[in-house]
């Protein structure tokens, strides 16, 4: 039974899923669940939630330099944006 005072979550679909972990690997990572007050699944979830971000970032980031490479920056504008990049950060207050 839920408590009252908890508001209802959203339903979301779950899978349950094994997968195969060196003892040396699940005590590290129990440790560090229980070290962060987190379930083991919470543990795992949040770690592939964090390398599928990574992972994002880096394909992300390939694009970029991909890109760059096939039409690189004209010297000129290199030379402007140090310019005002140098400009603002003498103004910023730090």
């Amino acid at each position: 039974m839920r408590n009252k005072t908890t508001k209802p979550r959203a339903a979301r679909a779950y899978r349950i899923v094994q997968v195969p972990m060196d003892l040396r690997l699940l005590e590290a990572v129990d440790a560090a669940a229980a070290h962060v007050a987190e379930s083991r699944a919470a543990y795992i979830r949040a770690a592939c939630e964090r390398r599928l971000r990574s992972e994002e970032a880096q394909a992300l980031d390939r694009r970029y330099v991909e890109a760059y490479r096939r039409r690189p920056e004209r010297p000129a504008w290199g030379k402007l944006g140090a310019k005002v990049l140098a400009r603002r950060l003498r103004d910023d207050a730090w």
